[in-house]
C-alpha cells in the first residue's frame, strides 16, 4: 500500500462527532479505524516503519489511546513497549513529569528502570494537539538518560500549533504525523 493509499484508508475510517465533548468541538473518533482490521494493520505498519526509520530501540505509548497504538507497533517493529501513565497508576519506583493543560496541570509517570542510557525511544500517540503530553514524555525519556528517537502520531490537529511547541524540544529528532487536520 502506498503512503497516499494508507492516508486515504485512515481518513475514511475516522468519524467526526460534532459538539463532543462540548459544544463547538469537532471530535475525531478513531474507534471505527480500530474496528477495521485492515485499517488498523495499515496504521500499525506505517507507525512501525516510522520507528524503524528513527532507529528506535524502545517505544513509549502515552495513556490511554497511545497504548492502543504503541503496543502493536512495538510488536510489529520487534522492540519493547513502555507505557507512560497518569500519575499514581504504576507500582514501584517511577519518574514523573508535570505539564500544562488548558485548564490546569497534569502529571505522567514511567517506571524508572524501563529506560536507560543507550536506549533510542520513539514516542507514539494518537493525536498531537497542543503537545503537552508528548513534551512531558520527551522530558521523562531524557531524565532517564535515554535518547529521544522521535515522535510519531496518527493525527495532528494543525490549528493547535502543537508541532511548533514540540519541535523546539526535539533537538532535530523527527516529528511525524500520518494525517494533519
Amino acid at each position: 500500500m502506498t503512503p497516499e493509499e494508507t492516508r486515504q484508508l485512515l481518513l475514511s475510517r475516522i468519524r467526526d462527532v460534532a459538539d463532543y465533548p462540548e459544544p463547538g468541538v469537532m471530535f475525531k473518533d478513531i474507534t471505527p479505524l480500530l474496528a477495521d482490521p485492515g485499517a488498523f494493520r495499515a496504521l500499525t505498519t506505517a507507525l512501525a516503519d516510522d520507528c524503524r526509520r528513527m532507529g528506535a530501540t524502545k517505544i513509549v505509548g502515552l495513556e490511554a489511546r497511545g497504548f492502543i497504538l504503541a503496543a502493536p507497533v512495538a510488536v510489529t517493529a520487534g522492540i519493547g513497549f513502555i507505557p507512560v501513565r497518569k500519575a499514581g497508576k504504576l507500582p514501584g519506583a517511577t519518574l514523573s513529569q508535570s505539564y500544562e493543560l488548558e485548564y490546569g496541570t497534569a502529571e505522567v509517570e514511567v517506571h524508572a528502570e524501563d529506560l536507560a542510557a543507550g536506549d533510542r525511544v520513539a514516542v507514539i500517540d494518537d493525536v498531537l494537539a497542543t503537545g503537552g503530553t508528548a513534551l512531558a514524555a520527551v522530558e521523562l525519556i531524557r531524565r532517564a538518560g535515554a535518547e529521544v528517537a522521535g515522535v510519531s502520531v496518527l493525527m495532528e490537529l494543525g490549528f493547535l500549533d502543537g508541532r511548533a511547541r514540540l519541535e523546539k524540544m526535539l533537538h532535530g529528532a523527527p516529528l511525524g504525523a500520518l494525517l494533519t487536520v
